[in-house]
């Protein structure tokens, strides 16, 4: 997971080399670092590192700061829950200077709020209210100016879902897996078929395969201590 993170397969050559040097810093490459961030989202990839390297370049150079950007990183980010890709992006908002350089109101200060609930509502797996209020006419702005252009997004947010299941789960129902994926029972059974799970004959319960998160296993912790340190314990409360 680590190094799929510190560098995906998806990254191409000159990016690669970009992140990794000091020129990561150079605010020339910015249109590069943007570019390749459209990529992302059009191609269903993810580069949570050359991502950052943008919030970097616009926190060392304010005059380089786009709104538009900066929301869809943070809807990329959004994705990659529970990874803390979306505080460390936030992280890096903290404190920006308001550019008044801008042609149009800056509509960061409006999306964010919604993006923070929806990251909440992810992170704690609440599924079925993320999907109701992403849907509610409240993010209806979010909807038809960002992740409109995001290829996939819903299937990305379930995604999410899938990796919790995957690790609290050996079998669930397709009905309340349905209501994590926003799906018909149908199309449930197809995407748990699609992640490689098998069901049972009338198709209303997925299996998860075994892994190491979602296997129930005794652990024996074992201490030894030596009689001169509790020697010195008890001492120690004795004076106490």
């Amino acid at each position: 997971m680590t190094s799929t993170w510190d560098c995906p397969t998806t990254r191409p050559e000159h990016i690669d080399t970009l992140v990794q040097g000091v020129d990561r810093y150079n605010p020339s490459n910015i249109g590069i670092l943007e570019d390749y961030l459209y990529q992302q989202t059009r191609n269903q990839e993810y580069d949570c590192l050359a991502n950052l390297a943008i919030l970097k370049l616009y926190q060392f150079n304010p005059d380089l700061y786009n709104p538009d950007v900066v929301i869809n990183i943070l809807i990329k980010a959004l994705t990659a829950s529970p990874l803390p890709d979306f505080n460390l992006c936030i992280a890096l908002l903290e404190d920006r200077s308001p550019n008044l350089q801008l042609d149009e109101p800056d509509p960061l200060p409006t999306i964010l709020p919604l993006l923070q609930s929806l990251h909440d509502l992810l992170y704690r797996c609440r599924f079925p209210k993320f999907w109701e209020v992403y849907r509610s006419d409240d993010l209806k702005v979010l909807r038809e100016n960002y992740t409109v252009e995001y290829v996939g997004f819903d299937d990305a947010v379930r995604n999410v879902a899938i990796r919790a299941v995957k690790s609290t789960f050996t079998r669930i129902g397709i009905e309340r897996l349905a209501s994590y994926l926003a799906l018909d029972n149908a199309s449930t059974v197809a995407f748990a078929q699609k992640t490689g799970w098998s069901l049972n004959e009338d198709n209303t319960v997925a299996n998860i395969p075994p892994n190491p998160d979602n296997q129930i296993e005794a652990t024996v912790v074992q201490e030894n201590i030596k009689l001169p340190q509790l020697t010195k314990i008890i001492a120690h409360a004795a004076k106490a």
